[in-house]
């Protein structure tokens, strides 16, 4: 738990800010099915949610080039976009969110997402915005779990790790943001909250309607 209020809360998109694996999962499934491996609900969340595109095709699938692998998470990610505009955001975000910048702390997002879905995701979530900045995968020499995009953040802020508190629902994201040092609040809404819980987060949350985050956020 911190020990005092944030200067800046930080946050990851898919997962966090909205439910996106049910848009996430059947367009891995558009482009891994035709290649001969299935994906269910099981085999995404162990293979799949939470790590970069990259990672996902190398491992899965290895015979590709790198430009036939980018082909591949390209098409898939086209595909997330058209669904993206039915998105909504997970319960209590948006007035979490206001009550964040009515106390005036800043606010970062900090994704593994390509910048062409946060340019669709923003919107449709009418948070486009929000945001004081935004870390994105390709700006960072390491992406999650590596800490080197909460460590670009804390960079910008111009904050130690303990003046920032973070917001992650998956393993790879919590060992990101707990890898540079900061506290970090788990969203349960793609893993159990064991797991998170396991990853090193102090607090799990199920949505952003807990009352316990505005305890997090209040003056002491």
């Amino acid at each position: 738990m911190p020990g005092r209020v944030p200067k800046a809360l930080l946050f990851d998109l898919d997962g966090t800010l909205a439910e996106t694996d049910s848009l996430h999962l059947p367009t891995w499934v558009e482009v891994l099915l035709p290649r001969g491996i299935e994906v269910d609900e099981a085999f995404y969340r162990e293979n799949i949610s939470g790590r970069s595109n990259a990672e996902i095709v190398r491992d899965l699938l290895p015979g590709l080039s790198d430009e036939e692998g980018r082909e591949v998470f390209e098409a898939k990610e086209a595909s997330f976009r058209e669904r993206a505009v039915d998105l909504e955001p997970l319960p209590g975000l948006l007035d979490y969110l206001r009550e964040i910048k009515a106390r005036g702390l800043a606010a970062g997002l900090v994704t593994n997402a390509p910048g062409e879905n946060v340019g669709a995701v923003l919107p449709a979530l009418e948070l486009q915005d929000f945001f004081d900045f935004i870390v994105l995968s390709d700006e960072v020499e390491a992406v999650k779990p590596d800490p080197a995009p909460y460590n670009e953040a804390l960079k910008r802020l111009d904050l130690a790790p303990d003046e920032a508190l973070a917001f992650e629902d998956s393993v790879s994201g919590i060992a990101s943001a707990v890898g540079a040092g900061i506290p970090t609040v788990g969203i349960a809404s793609t893993q159990r909250p064991d797991k998170l819980r396991k990853a090193g987060v102090f607090m799990v949350v199920e949505d952003f309607t807990d009352p316990e985050l505005r305890a997090l956020i209040d003056a002491r």
